[in-house]
C-alpha cells in the first residue's frame, strides 16, 4: 500500500516573509525548485513548472493550480493532473507549505498528499517525490542563505 503523504520540515535562517517570497515568486521558485516557473500565487491562480534533465534530455511540464495563499504563513497548490481535467482529490497531488517563525528563522513544513488515491504507478511517484523534496529543500536552504 502506498503512503498517502510525504512530510518534510526544515529550519531556514531567514524571516518568514523572505521564505514566503522564495516559495511563491516565479523568479525565486526557478532558482531552487524547477528550471522554469510561471505561476500566479493567488487562490485559483494557475501556473506551469518545467523540469529539465540535461543528462537524459527529458523535459517535464507540470501544471499547477493554487489552492491557498495566506502570506506569510501558508501556500498550497494542486499539481500533476491530466491536461484535460481540473485538479481535484484523486487526480492530483496537494502540496502545502506551512511557515512558522522560530527565533530569527523560519520552520518550513512541506506536506505533499494524495498519493494513495492516484491511479497507476503511485508507489514509484511517491518514492521519486520523497527523494526529490530532500534535494529541493536543500537547494531552498542554500538559496535563501545566499540571499541573507
Amino acid at each position: 500500500m502506498v503512503p498517502d503523504a510525504i512530510e518534510k520540515e526544515i529550519l531556514i535562517d531567514a524571516p518568514v516573509e523572505t521564505v514566503y517570497r522564495v516559495i511563491t515568486e516565479p523568479a525565486q521558485v526557478s532558482r531552487w525548485f524547477s528550471d522554469t516557473a510561471e505561476l500566479e500565487p493567488v487562490p485559483g491562480g494557475e501556473g506551469t513548472l518545467i523540469f529539465e534533465d540535461l543528462a537524459t534530455s527529458q523535459r517535464a511540464v507540470v501544471r499547477l493550480t493554487v489552492q491557498a495563499a495566506e502570506p506569510p504563513e501558508r501556500f498550497c497548490f494542486r499539481w500533476d493532473y491530466p491536461d484535460e481535467e481540473q485538479p481535484r482529490e484523486g487526480n492530483s497531488l496537494l502540496v502545502e507549505f506551512t511557515l512558522t517563525a522560530e527565533g530569527a528563522g523560519t520552520r518550513l513544513r512541506v506536506t505533499e498528499s494524495g498519493f494513495a488515491a492516484l491511479p497507476g504507478a503511485a508507489q514509484e511517484k511517491y518514492a521519486a517525490h520523497d527523494k526529490g523534496w530532500d534535494v529541493h529543500l536543500s537547494h531552498l536552504q542554500g538559496h535563501v542563505s545566499g540571499q541573507s
